[in-house]
């Protein structure tokens, strides 16, 4: 778990709240074009919200809050590389200055979904800054900060994800930047379906 101490802040202040959250991310296909993530708190209120196209060869997802305003971009980086990788921007913005960070996946195997999260203030020179660590059968993954969980996901398998409805259980512990995490969960789940 996270260190009392210690704020774990990716994108943003007001996403660090000084307790464990449970949250519910649920993914629904809307059309050929057009996937959609809620994230729910265990109230019912939606907390952010993510767009972003089924069949699009530039894969690119706009988290929003509640009231309809970017948070972040996440985009695919397009190389070809055996490393699939994201790329996560303030708002709607691609440019240098608004770079977050970037995740890609650990290694070319699809028997562990491993990825790797690199600070825009670190990029690479440190080592990376966060690992995510999973199983691709049970599609459940830990992520930490060192030797520290500082969030847990599960798959919530019902008969809706074989129709195009799925839905994840997050723990996402005290202090932790919640919509960093819900990021994370959709590059998961997006590089499981590609």
């Amino acid at each position: 778990m996270a260190s009392d101490d210690q704020i774990i802040k990716v994108v943003g202040d007001r996403f660090c709240v000084p307790y464990t959250m449970e949250l519910l991310v649920k993914r629904k296909i809307q059309s050929l074009s057009n996937a959609h993530y809620d994230v729910i708190d265990t109230t019912g209120n939606v907390l952010l919200q993510v767009d972003g196209g089924v069949w699009n060869f530039h894969k690119k997802r706009v988290m929003k809050d509640p009231a309809g305003l970017p948070v972040i971009t996440l985009r695919e980086k397009q190389a070809l590389s055996w490393k699939q990788q994201w790329l996560i921007h303030q708002g709607e913005s691609s440019e240098k200055k608004h770079f977050v960070c970037s995740v890609q996946r650990s290694s070319a195997l699809h028997i562990k979904n491993n990825l790797d999260v690199y600070l825009a203030n670190r990029y690479k020179e440190d080592g990376r800054d966060f690992r995510v660590t999973g199983s691709f059968a049970s599609l459940s993954f830990k992520v930490r900060k060192g030797n520290s969980i500082i969030a847990e996901v599960s798959h919530n398998f019902t008969w809706g994800s074989c129709k195009g409805k799925e839905s994840f259980k997050v723990k996402v512990y005290p202090e932790v930047d919640y919509a960093f995490i819900a990021a994370l969960v959709v590059i998961m789940h997006e590089n499981d379906n590609a």
